[in-house]
């Protein structure tokens, strides 16, 4: 790698899968990779994952930044995961420590929502924007929070987890201690319990005018929106995104979102806002976690000392 040509992996690791991919300056996407996420996602067996991932997508050792987004907080340094709720054994995992020997590589960590809207305003739906609320719908559901333009990380580096907000105090158990969070009505296993059944299968029937499909993504639309409308209340965003997995079937539940907004939040806090799927789908967060490097690292590296 050349100083004035540099690189950057950014990494999202999910539940299911580890996406990530190799960039420039710019953001153009230069390699791309993706691999099963192993289970047990132990931090173990991660790490290994992940260090032989990095070297697939970037053999020719071209890139000497890394940025990991994970589903959880992590420390205001960007050095620990300080605990990842859908994952075993995920508590104050020092994964850049543990990842910056192996791959001789500097590496940044980040919540994977965060990376996700980082993504998002450099190079997609959020671009242009200045107060944005975005979640991911997926294995659970996370999310981030950017006001001013500038990515809200809250006291400790811990904000923001817009998916275990209370929906209904009677509701299913969370991981995190919750009862009844947004993520355990509106991730994949919460919609599993409305329809036994694959998520594209249900968009399908959707699409084709099965009146049972359309229902049900109609009754996760409305409890995705009780959600979002107490998060439209806090920060009054101009624009709320929609990614993840759960993405793909945006189109028949975002209807029933929208409309629940419209009815539970007062005017004044809803004025001009815009409610819809994010643009990169699900390579935001490998972005944004690539863009978290470039700022983090590499410009910090190269700032003039004072004096």
């Amino acid at each position: 790698m050349t100083s004035d040509s540099p690189q950057f992996i950014g990494v999202d690791l999910g539940g299911t899968a580890i996406k990530l991919a190799r960039f420039d300056q710019q953001g153009q996407l230069i390699a791309e990779t993706q691999l099963a996420t192993p289970q047990p996602a132990t931090p173990g067996s991660v790490t290994v994952a992940l260090c032989e991932a990095i070297e697939t997508v970037d053999q020719h050792r071209q890139a000497a930044f890394v940025g990991v987004g994970l589903p959880g907080p992590m420390d205001a340094a960007g050095r620990v995961a300080r605990v990842c709720i859908n994952l075993p054994g995920w508590l104050d995992v020092p994964l850049a420590d543990w990842l910056e020997p192996r791959l001789n590589r500097q590496v940044t960590l980040a919540n994977d929502g965060n990376c996700a809207l980082v993504g998002e305003a450099w190079h997609g739906a959020a671009r242009g924007f200045q107060d944005v609320v975005l979640l991911t719908l997926g294995t659970g559901v996370g999310g981030g929070v950017m006001l001013n333009g500038n990515l809200f990380t809250g006291h400790n580096g811990a904000a923001a987890e817009p998916g275990l907000i209370g929906v209904d105090p009677q509701g299913p158990k969370c991981n995190s201690g919750n009862r009844g969070s947004l993520e355990q009505f509106a991730s994949i296993d919460a919609l599993r319990r409305l329809w036994d059944g694959d998520p594209e299968d249900l968009s399908r029937r959707a699409a084709a005018g099965d009146r049972e499909a359309m229902a049900i993504w109609n009754r996760y639309g409305q409890t995705l929106g009780i959600g979002i409308s107490s998060l439209v209340y806090v920060f009054t965003p101009q624009l709320v995104l929609i990614g993840g997995g759960l993405a793909g079937g945006a189109v028949h539940f975002l209807p029933a979102v929208r409309e629940e907004v419209e009815q539970r939040v007062q005017a004044v806090s809803r004025e001009g806002l815009q409610i819809r799927s994010c643009d990169l789908g699900n390579g935001a967060g490998r972005l944004g976690a690539a863009r978290l490097a470039l700022d983090r690292l590499f410009t910090l590296k190269n700032m003039p000392e004072a004096g």
